[in-house]
């Protein structure tokens, strides 16, 4: 973590809010009650963590492209082709409910990670990439989890 850019982590870390605060706002019924009332229902409970979710997975598929842009030939192809998986799979898998879209979403974000780690392999991400999207992929995954099974 000594190897983050601050502001990548900083800003990392701010990208988990929209996360943890529709896991708190689905296991404590006070705060949801008060978001839905303050903020409206798209930033309340399910809906705020699975929308964000499918934006973030998205979002993720532009950085890997831009990791893509470093390599060459059949390397580069590859690493294109790869990068719009992500984008893809919040598309098509966050239908049919708060439940199947969070653990579809899980699903995303653990493999999200699988490539985060090919791009890193390969040398297109930088050194410290790992260690802030092992630590974001876990605080993102448990929140979902908690949309999911709470």
């Amino acid at each position: 973590m000594q190897n983050i850019p601050r502001s990548a982590l900083l800003l990392g870390l701010a990208g988990l809010i929209p996360f943890i605060w529709g896991a708190l706002t689905v296991i404590s019924e006070p705060l949801g009650s008060w978001s839905a009332q303050t903020l409206g229902g798209r930033f309340t409970g399910p809906y705020i963590g699975l929308f964000y979710g499918a934006v973030i997975l998205s979002f993720m598929s532009g950085v890997l492209w831009g990791f893509a842009t470093k390599a060459s030939g059949a390397v580069a192809a590859s690493g294109y082709a790869l990068s719009v998986l992500p984008a893809l799979w919040a598309f098509f898998m966050t239908g049919g409910g708060p439940v199947s879209a969070a653990i579809n979403l899980m699903a995303g974000f653990v493999g999200l990670l699988l490539l985060d780690w090919m791009f890193w392999r390969q040398g297109l991400a930088p050194a410290w990439w790992m260690g802030l999207r092992i630590l974001l992929t876990a605080i993102v995954v448990i929140c979902l989890a908690v949309v999911a099974f709470a």
